[in-house]
C-alpha cells in the first residue's frame, strides 16, 4: 500500500523536525526532578514543573499513538494481501482514511515557525468605536475565543474585566495556559469589524462596530525585560464584578502604566493587591517585550511595504451578519458563510491559512 508507505516516512520526517524524542527525554528529566524530597518546597515551581510535564506528555503520546496505529495497519495491510483478502483491504482503506486525519492534526505544527509559539499568551480584547454596539461585539468576540479554548483544552483565566455600560465589555484581558497558545492565538491580533443590524436600535438600522484584539506570548522568567521602576505609575482598586458591584471591599485590584509608551495593564483577578501586581507586571513586560519585536519587525519589513500590525485601522477580519452572513480574512482571503459557527469557537481554518501564508513569506 503505496499510501501508507508514504504516510510513514512523512511522519517520521516530522516527528524528527519537531523532536518529539528530546520532548520525551524532556518530560522524564522534570519527572525526575518531582522525585526530589524538597520538590514541593517551592510550590508555584513544582506547579508550573508539573503541568509542564503533563503538557509533554500529552504532546508525545499523540505521536506514540498515531505511531503504534500506523504500525498496526501495516500488519492488516500485510494479512489482507497474505490472505488475499477482500473485507480486510476494505478495513485498511476505512483505517488509513481515519488515521490520515490523525495524520493531518498532527502535522499542522509543523506551521508553528516562531520563538514563542510553544507558549502560553494573554489575549486581550477592547471595544472600539460604535457605542454599545461595540462593546456587545467585544462580548461576543471574547465568547468566541473562550469556546475555541475549551475545545482546545486549554486552561483560560480572566485577569481584568470591565463591563460595559449597558451590554457586552468595554474590555477584557484572558490569561490563556497551554501548550501552543500563542501559535494559535498569534494571528488574532488586529482589528476584527462587525456588519449586523443593531440589536440596541428602535429603527433596526444597519451598524457596522470594531474590536481591537491583542495577543502576546507569556515570556519565560529569562526572558523578561527590565523594567525601571521610575517609567510606572501604579494605581489601586477595589476589584469589581458584573455591575459593578464590590467583589471586596479592599483596594486588591491593581493597573500600572508604562508612562513612556502608555502602555496600561490592570489585574483583579488575584486574592491579594501583592499578587495582582505581580501578574499585571507579567503581562506589561510581555507587551513591552512585543512592542519591541514589532518595532524590529517594520525596520526589517519597511523595504517590502506596510506591515500588518494590531492597531486601529489594520483591520484583518470582517463578520457579517445581515443581510447575508459571511466571515473574510482580508490577509489570506479566505472566508466562509457559517457565521454560527465562526461565533461558536470554529475559528482553526482562519488560522491555519494565516499560518501557512506566513510560513510562505
Amino acid at each position: 500500500m503505496k499510501q501508507l508507505e508514504d504516510l510513514r516516512e512523512r511522519f517520521l520526517r516530522i516527528k524528527e523536525s519537531l523532536d518529539i524524542e528530546g520532548k520525551r527525554q524532556e518530560a522524564q528529566a522534570e519527572k525526575n526532578k518531582m522525585n526530589w524530597p524538597d520538590f514541593w518546597d517551592d510550590r508555584e515551581e513544582a506547579v508550573r514543573v508539573s503541568k509542564k510535564v503533563e503538557d509533554l506528555d500529552k504532546e508525545v503520546e499523540k505521536w506514540s499513538q498515531v505511531e503504534q496505529e500506523i504500525t498496526d495497519l501495516e500488519e492488516l495491510v500485510a494479512l489482507a494481501q497474505e490472505e488475499n483478502d477482500s473485507s480486510l483491504e476494505d478495513e485498511a482503506h476505512k483505517k488509513f482514511r481515519e488515521l490520515y486525519k490523525k495524520f493531518r492534526e498532527l502535522e499542522f505544527y509543523t506551521l508553528f515557525s516562531g520563538e514563542y509559539d510553544r507558549n502560553s499568551a494573554i489575549i486581550s480584547i477592547h471595544a472600539g468605536t460604535g457605542g454599545v454596539d461595540a462593546q456587545d461585539w467585544a462580548q461576543l468576540l471574547e465568547r468566541m475565543y473562550l469556546r475555541f479554548i475549551e475545545k482546545k483544552g486549554w486552561q483560560p483565566t480572566i485577569l481584568d474585566r470591565v463591563p460595559g455600560n449597558e451590554a457586552g465589555v468595554k474590555s477584557v484581558t484572558i490569561k490563556v495556559d497551554g501548550v501552543w497558545v500563542f501559535g494559535y492565538l498569534r494571528s488574532e491580533a488586529g482589528v476584527h469589524r462587525l456588519v449586523r443590524i443593531s440589536p440596541f436600535d428602535a429603527e433596526g438600522m444597519r451598524h457596522t462596530s470594531f474590536a481591537l484584539v491583542e495577543v502576546v506570548p507569556e515570556l519565560p522568567e529569562e526572558k523578561e525585560i527590565e523594567v525601571k521602576e521610575d517609567d510606572l505609575r501604579i494605581d489601586t482598586f477595589g476589584a469589581s464584578g458584573p455591575g459593578g458591584q464590590s467583589v471586596n471591599k479592599t483596594e486588591s485590584a491593581v493597573r500600572i502604566v508604562h508612562v513612556p509608551t502608555g502602555i496600561t495593564v490592570s489585574c483583579q483577578n488575584e486574592k491579594s493587591q501583592h499578587q495582582n501586581k505581580e501578574t499585571a507586571m507579567k503581562i506589561l513586560k510581555s507587551k513591552l517585550h512585543a512592542k519591541q519585536e514589532q518595532e524590529k519587525e517594520k525596520e526589517k519589513e519597511e523595504a517590502k511595504g506596510e506591515v500588518q500590525t494590531a492597531e486601529w485601522g489594520k483591520q484583518i477580519r470582517s463578520y457579517v451578519f445581515q443581510p447575508h452572513t459571511m466571515v473574510k480574512d482580508h490577509r489570506t482571503d479566505y472566508e466562509t458563510s457559517d457565521v454560527d459557527g465562526v461565533m461558536d469557537g470554529e475559528i482553526e481554518p482562519f488560522i491555519e491559512s494565516y499560518l501557512k501564508k506566513d510560513l510562505e513569506e
